[in-house]
């Protein structure tokens, strides 16, 4: 749901310190800010959904642990885009030395870059439509590889940075080719049924 109509506009321009502190004074709301300052309230996942996306982290943050070239996230960080998005994809990662270059404060609050590698994960109550421009405007923000993953169609969308999307039919695995060298996302149980 995005709240943005003209009269309210204006009462929701926060600065980043306001909305970092709207966002911990309602642990229990998801929110997130597009670059128009407009913000939105993200629905929580159902089970099966949340099965799939806790698959994806866990072999991301398997892989992250024994590469130790940067730091897996999870769906609870949200990122300061240079453009003035806030987004927390579903899992992202980011090399070590663009961690380290970040302030103990910026590190605590919303990091204040764009991961070099992102994953949103549709759910049944997610429009491809929106989930579509939020992928091109992470890539506009400088994310080098995302993959938007469909498991209802059983469909990814790869964007790289500076490319045209790529669209794959019912893969078996995705290569997190020089961006995440040596990561291997094994889909079959991202898209089986959840039993």
């Amino acid at each position: 749901m995005v709240f943005s109509p003209p009269q309210l506009k204006s009462l929701l321009s926060l600065t980043d310190d306001e909305y970092f502190l709207l966002c911990q004074a309602n642990p229990d709301l998801r929110i997130e800010r597009n670059a128009s300052g407009d913000l939105m309230i993200m629905s929580p996942t159902g089970g099966e959904t949340g099965y799939r996306n806790g698959n994806i982290n866990f072999q991301l943050v398997g892989w992250s642990l024994q590469n130790q070239q940067g730091l897996a996230f999870d769906s609870s960080t949200e990122f300061k885009m240079p453009k003035g998005a806030n987004y927390s994809p579903d899992a992202s990662w980011v090399r070590r030395d663009r961690w380290n270059a970040l302030t103990p404060e910026q590190k605590r609050k919303f990091p204040p870059l764009a991961p070099d590698f992102v994953i949103e994960l549709r759910s049944p109550s997610d429009s491809m439509g929106m989930l579509r421009v939020k992928m091109q405007e992470y890539i506009d923000n400088g994310v080098r590889l995302g993959w938007l993953i469909d498991p209802q169609n059983r469909q990814v969308e790869i964007y790289r940075l500076g490319q045209t999307v790529e669209v794959l039919q019912n893969p078996e695995t995705l290569s997190g080719e020089d961006v995440l060298s040596g990561f291997v996302l094994d889909l079959k149980p991202i898209f089986a049924d959840v039993e």
